[in-house]
């Protein structure tokens, strides 16, 4: 489904907005009707003029229903891909949004095509929101799907032009540094030859992994289990991506983690990241980076767990 709201008003007011730059920012919000008085304080404080939803969990009436006051307020029109219960992604804009694709064209499906893309050109850029499948268990069905999908996405963004960015939960961390621990992930998903080279094909069409370039060496994170204080401890992953053609990666002028988002009461487990384009108006915000940095141990001395990890 795609919504429009607002009218001339919200136009000239978005034109306007993106010939001083654009603020580009992608946050799976883990259920959008249970972030809303998380989502809009956000939109609200942090003005992104287009951002990239995942893991909605709505329908896209009941997305259009919840969501288009605040939107409709806020100068936003959306284009939203859901089904319901689970998945489900969004593009917000308050820049354009023109030629909306929902989904992939006989794209693989678990057994049925699922909603975790949905793409529009935002001014003047073609933007996908993604959200890629888990991938659950190395070498289960799921898995192979998750490559099978990730192979698709190639094919489809190698033919979307070169002002491209591809925003979103891509369930991967790109190397042992995007993890809080790679000991700890032995044996998981997300961090596996297989799904990087995947993500490394995507790649090579050209992305850059803005974030990554702009803070080599840091320890930057974007996803922390609920469970067992991993955010309090900082033991998270870097799996929520902004991938730039050449062209449009060059006009970065920040890109950073808004870990703030993460804080309080009822946040997704993600947070946001934002990329600025052409100008940074709250200035090179850069990651959080508590120490300490090294992998965290028990009292005992033993390595800290991921909480899903059997013994």
């Amino acid at each position: 489904m795609v919504g429009w709201v607002g009218g001339s008003g919200v136009w000239l007011t978005s034109l306007a907005h993106y010939r001083g730059g654009m603020r580009v920012a992608t946050w799976n919000v883990n259920s959008v009707k249970q972030r809303v008085p998380r989502l809009v304080p956000w939109l609200a404080q942090r003005r992104p003029d287009v951002v990239c939803l995942q893991e909605t969990k709505l329908a896209d009436d009941a997305f259009a229903e919840l969501l288009s006051p605040h939107l409709d307020e806020l100068g936003y029109e959306f284009a939203a891909h859901g089904e319901g219960r689970w998945n489900g992604v969004a593009i917000l804009s308050r820049v354009g949004l023109a030629d909306v694709v929902a989904g992939m064209v006989d794209g693989p499906g678990f057994p049925e095509p699922e909603a975790r893309v949905v793409a529009a050109t935002c001014g003047g850029v073609r933007v996908f929101s993604v959200y890629v499948p888990n991938g659950r268990v190395p070498d289960s069905d799921h898995y192979h799907y998750k490559l099978a999908w990730l192979a698709a996405l190639r094919d489809v963004v190698r033919d979307a032009g070169d002002q491209v960015m591809v925003c979103g939960d891509v369930n991967i961390a790109p190397a042992d540094e995007d993890v809080f621990d790679p000991a700890a992930y032995v044996g998981q998903t997300h961090v596996t030859r297989p799904e990087r080279e995947a993500l490394n094909q995507l790649k090579a069409l050209g992305l850059k992994d803005v974030v990554r370039d702009r803070w080599p060496g840091h320890r930057v994170f974007t996803y922390w289990d609920y469970r067992a204080g991993m955010f309090h401890q900082d033991l998270g992953m870097r799996i929520d991506l902004v991938l730039a053609s050449e062209p449009v990666a060059a006009r970065t002028k920040a890109a950073w983690v808004d870990r703030h988002a993460r804080k309080g009461t009822g946040p997704s487990d993600h947070a946001p990241v934002i990329v600025d384009l052409d100008t940074a108006p709250d200035g090179d915000i850069g990651p959080v980076v508590p120490p300490p940095s090294a992998p965290r141990k028990t009292s005992s001395g033993q390595r800290k767990k991921l909480p899903q990890a059997k013994d």
